[in-house]
């Protein structure tokens, strides 16, 4: 067996450069970080071949002082943190003083440099294997660090790196989290030569609709909320504008970007009762609190943390999402309505001075909207439960729109953003005119919101009302049907009733469902207690009404919702639109599906050709 011995300074380096320095965009990564920390406010990124020929950054921050230059690019040397209290407390995004190092070892760099104190710039360099004496250079302020070669004293690593097009895709994506974390800092990036981004400081806002497009900007919610010290605050998309895969993600704390399970499953949790299952949200988070409450010092690249009270960093992250994703529709909070013109729930989209969408008026002039007594059947067969809440808030609108005066009904579409129906397409869609123009709703998808919306809240209550049945339905059941009801028996039907269902044993081989939830009293009986009894017996009656809760409701209200080829009158329709703009999430489906499209008057007119 061999000796043991320390290895050489030159080699410990080499090592470290493996976990700091994976590929062109760490090293990046690193030096973006150095530059902020130097309090820069403006950046230039130059690359060549990816990052591996050459990486370049430049920027004005306060520089490194003569006598400083020698330790820059030597292990372990930092001017950030000098003890354990700082190393707790750390709020800069280096404090290791191990990326210029690791980065030297494996390069050829060099290093310019001009303090505000100094005469003129130093220059320090690395070969890899020593540093140079420092000799003047000419620079007006800040620092300039080049790398060059990475990798070549070390070609096995070489061979790992990927083409010059991937190497630069990573190293684009370093550059964008870098950009997004600080919006008040201009960034530019040039990749061989030619000049791809280039980004002033600006208010968050503008800096992700730069850097993420006006598509998520369109689509994005705000979020801001702020709890015993901690802040949760940036931009969110809404569950339609989902995407495949997670490139569209980005979390920091404290500033610094970071790839976090807790804050993922926090995230993923407000997300799931919106979004499909195979989806991913787009969002552009910050999480601020006390740095002596986060332990940034976990992983060599700082991209994972961990909390001191993980439950209430968990709980906090998840109901500020939750508020934002529930907020019903006509009242999204957007941030601005300049990033989402299209979008009917901007406030300022109603106040702007854009006549297109004012001189178009919601109502068609030969659609009476007063109501009946045949115009609401629909909703008292469906609501019959909730009959008298429904009557009043129908009772409220009516009274807020007036009678027909020269043709038009007058109304406030601030206080309608879905506006009023005008018709249905082949009992799918209902076709309604808001102050935009058209608004096109499925109207299944919506009502199945509605439903599944009024089940939670009911249960949450537990107060989920049951409707007896006049002739009780009998099937012919499973034995494991059977046993389920049996287990529930013994146990008084508590999670049935609980969920507004009575059913009983009729023999070895028939169950009978003698009551059903009011709300679900039109749906198939039958076919509705056998997902009930499906899901109560495979996981359990506890299990289900907590883990499995939404997805059963879910199932439910997809039992009740109305079905396609269902004709529906003109006040059944507006019904439908006022429930929508009043339930939480209305804006998807349970299974994370749009349930309304906006097309504007703008958009008919391209269509068409108009005003060409």
């Amino acid at each position: 067996m061999a000796a043991i011995r320390l290895l050489p300074n030159q080699l410990i380096s080499q090592i470290a450069a493996g976990e700091v320095v994976e590929r062109p965009a760490s090293a990046l990564k690193e030096l973006l970080e150095n530059s902020l920390d130097a309090g820069s406010t403006d950046i230039n990124v130059s690359l060549l071949q990816g990052g591996v020929k050459q990486l370049r950054v430049a920027d004005n921050g306060t520089g490194v002082p003569f006598d400083d230059l020698a330790l820059a690019l030597t292990r372990h040397a930092t001017s950030k943190i000098g003890s354990l209290e700082d190393l707790e407390n750390v709020a800069s995004l280096g404090f290791r003083g191990e990326a210029l190092a690791s980065i030297a070892s494996v390069s050829r760099t060099h290093f310019i440099s001009r303090h505000a104190d100094e005469k003129h710039a130093w220059r320090i360099a690395s070969d890899g294997n020593h540093i140079e004496a420092p000799e003047p250079a000419a620079l007006d302020a800040g620092t300039i660090v080049e790398v060059n070669d990475l990798y070549f004293n070390t070609p096995a690593r070489r061979k790992f790196l990927k083409t010059e097009g991937t190497e630069f895709g990573h190293c684009e994506d370093a550059f964008k989290r870098v950009a997004l974390s600080r919006p008040d800092v201009g960034f530019m990036l040039q990749h061989n030569g030619r000049a791809l981004m280039r980004l002033s400081a600006s208010q968050p806002e503008k800096r992700f609709t730069e850097v993420l497009g006006a598509d998520f900007a369109a689509e994005a919610l705000s979020v801001d909320e702020t709890a015993a010290g901690l802040r949760f605050w940036g931009m969110t998309a809404k569950p339609t504008f989902s995407r495949h895969t997670r490139d569209t993600q980005y979390v920091y704390v404290n500033g610094r970007f970071v790839r976090d399970k807790l804050i993922s499953h926090a995230i993923r949790q407000a997300y799931q009762d919106v979004m499909h299952g195979d989806r991913h949200p787009a969002f552009v988070l910050f999480l601020e609190l006390d740095p002596s409450l986060v332990d940034v010092n976990v992983h060599p690249a700082k991209t994972e943390v961990r909390f001191r009270d993980s439950q209430a960093i968990h709980r906090f992250i998840f109901h500020a999402l939750h508020k934002a994703l529930a907020t019903p529709t006509g009242a999204s909070n957007l941030v601005t309505a300049s990033q989402a013109p299209s979008n009917p729930f901007s406030s300022s989209t109603f106040n702007s001075a854009d006549n297109s969408a004012r001189n178009h008026p919601t109502f068609q002039s030969q659609i009476d909207l007063r109501t009946n007594q045949s115009s609401t059947d629909f909703y008292q067969t469906m609501f019959r439960g909730i009959k008298h809440e429904y009557q009043s808030q129908n009772d409220a609108l009516l009274a807020n729109i007036e009678a027909p005066v020269g043709g038009v009904v007058n109304q406030n579409h601030q206080d309608f953003p879905l506006g009023f129906a005008v018709a249905q397409v082949h009992g799918v869609y209902v076709l309604a005119q808001n102050s935009l123009g058209l608004v096109v709703v499925d109207m299944h998808a919506a009502h199945e919101r509605i439903m599944y919306e009024r089940l939670k809240n009911a249960l949450d209550d537990e107060n989920v009302p049951m409707q007896p049945l006049l002739i009780p339905v009998s099937f012919q059941a499973d034995r494991l049907e059977v046993a389920t009801v049996e287990d529930e028996l013994s146990n008084g039907q508590g999670n049935l009733r609980l969920l507004g269902f009575d059913i009983a044993v009729l023999s070895p081989t028939t169950l009978a469902v003698r009551a059903v939830p009011v709300m679900l009293q039109d749906a198939d009986a039958v076919a509705l207690a056998r997902d009930v009894l499906r899901d109560l017996r495979e996981y359990g009656g506890s299990r289900a009404l907590t883990e499995r809760r939404n997805e059963m409701l879910g199932t439910m209200a997809c039992h009740a919702a109305v079905r396609a080829n269902r004709s529906l009158t003109i006040p059944e329709m507006n019904a439908l639109l006022r429930d929508m703009e009043a339930t939480e999430r209305s804006g998807q489906c349970n299974h994370g599906r749009p349930t309304w499209f906006q097309v504007t008057m703008g958009e008919l007119d391209k269509m068409f050709m108009r005003g060409k």
